[in-house]
């Protein structure tokens, strides 16, 4: 894929320039580009010879003075201008592979491309990496990066991931620790495989890479109906046992669907350390718990509101312990319904993986003025779910308003809006 422009961001020197969505960035300095690393790297100068191919094929030569460190306010379709390196792993836990047909195109790309991850923060197995790529990231002096882990023991990580090359993930590692490339390590416990014992060790040979390894965190393995491979689901005495073994270590955090199916309480905030892998649901609940504790709530609204959290079951937790705190507002009631995904099978809890069906089903007879769901539910930057109908479909179906909240972490959105209809 070429540097095609998606956006050009207001006040900036390259909407002064004229550069619009559709451009293509075709060098910099006469030099070609195969991802936003080159083009951050060689835009760090005063003096800059761009060539653009604008949309309609013409191509023009820009020559551009500004600060060194200046950004020229371009966003691209794409962090990779050329082939994205691919997947070539067949991971027995692989949620990709275990999709129905007749999802978004976007949702069976498999990609494991280390320049995503230090850009994007999307987890790399290493399996692929060469050694060209090796020396670009030892020049660059690249990182962190995100890595999938799973295990370091050589014969349950072929084992595991479906591929000969896979039992290099401990020497690749030890190449991060001696180039000093820090990262972040994720493993996907799949029980029977890489728990109890091999957990231990696994985590054993990641605290001896020193101050390489910036975090480290274990989810459960999801299974769905659509699951063609047999693996266990972690359960309460699985997860209890991961918890205490992770306790052992330094920087080692457990998703919080570990403590939910264990029926601990969220950890404190300290726990997470810098909240480094969120994503991976790893201390979420624990942020938008504190953050709603933070903020001031109106003492009652002009008139009668109803509001529904519909939910995931993994955040059902968290909603519940805010929704018990909005209904001591006067003139609101405040429910929380989750969401239980028929389409996946009762095991999925999270709220992007929600489909409409599943959702209109639970919301199309609650008694609300408005429903309240996060953003993750939702293709970034539109209405889409990932079944490919949009928020507008729902909307006809319940003929009920939604609210959808961008910063799933936060409770910003929701108590602005409450006290905006407040005294």
């Amino acid at each position: 894929m070429p540097a095609i422009v998606s956006e050009v961001l207001k006040n900036s020197i390259a909407e002064e320039l004229g550069i619009q969505p559709k451009d293509e960035i075709v060098s910099v300095d006469d030099t070609k580009m195969s991802d936003m690393i080159d083009y951050n790297f060689l835009c760090k100068s005063e003096l800059l010879t761009i060539e653009i191919r604008k949309a309609d094929g013409n191509t023009e030569i820009i020559e551009i003075e500004k600060d060194f460190d200046e950004d020229l306010g371009i966003v691209f379709e794409s962090a990779v201008f050329d082939r994205i390196k691919p997947c070539l792993n067949k991971c027995i836990f692989c949620f990709v592979d275990q999709q129905p047909e007749g999802l978004r195109d976007t949702l069976y790309v498999k990609d494991d491309d280390y320049r995503l991850s230090y850009l994007q923060g999307t987890y790399i197995t290493l399996t692929n990496l060469t050694e060209k790529d090796k020396e670009r990231i030892k020049q660059m002096h690249l990182g962190p990066f995100y890595v999938s882990v799973h295990t370091t023991n050589p014969e349950l990580r072929v084992k595991m991931l479906r591929n000969p090359k896979a039992g290099k993930a401990l020497e690749n590692l030890n190449w991060f620790r001696k180039n000093k490339i820090p990262f972040h390590a994720q493993i996907v416990l799949c029980p029977g495989y890489n728990d109890g014992v091999e957990l231990e060790r696994t985590l054993s040979d990641l605290s001896k890479l020193k101050n390489t390894v910036l975090s480290t965190a274990i989810v459960p393995v999801g299974v769905t109906q659509f699951r063609k491979d047999n693996l266990e689901r972690v359960d309460k005495a699985c997860a209890r046992q991961t918890i205490d073994i992770a306790s052992k270590y330094r920087r080692v955090c457990c998703s919080d669907e570990f403590f939910l199916l264990a029926e601990y309480d969220i950890p404190p905030a300290k726990y997470y350390g810098s909240f480094s892998q969120l994503e991976d649901g790893v201390g979420a609940l624990r942020l938008l718990l504190d953050d709603f504790k933070s903020r001031r709530l109106p003492k009652k609204l002009i008139k009668p509101l109803k509001i529904s959290f519909a939910t995931s079951f993994a955040a059902k937790y968290a909603i519940e312990k805010i929704a018990d705190k909005l209904n001591k507002i006067k003139n609101l009631t405040v429910t929380v319904n989750p969401v239980k995904s028929k389409y996946w099978g009762d095991d999925i809890t999270v709220a992007g993986l929600i489909t409409t069906e599943d959702l209109i089903k639970t919301v199309k007879e609650i008694d609300t003025d408005l429903v309240i769901i996060p953003s993750v539910m939702l293709k970034p930057y539109s209405e889409d779910f990932l079944d490919g109908r949009n928020l507008s479909y729902v909307k006809k179906c319940t003929r009920k308003e939604f609210f959808v909240v961008k910063n799933i972490y936060s409770m910003e959105e929701i108590i602005t809006y409450l006290n905006e209809m407040s005294f």
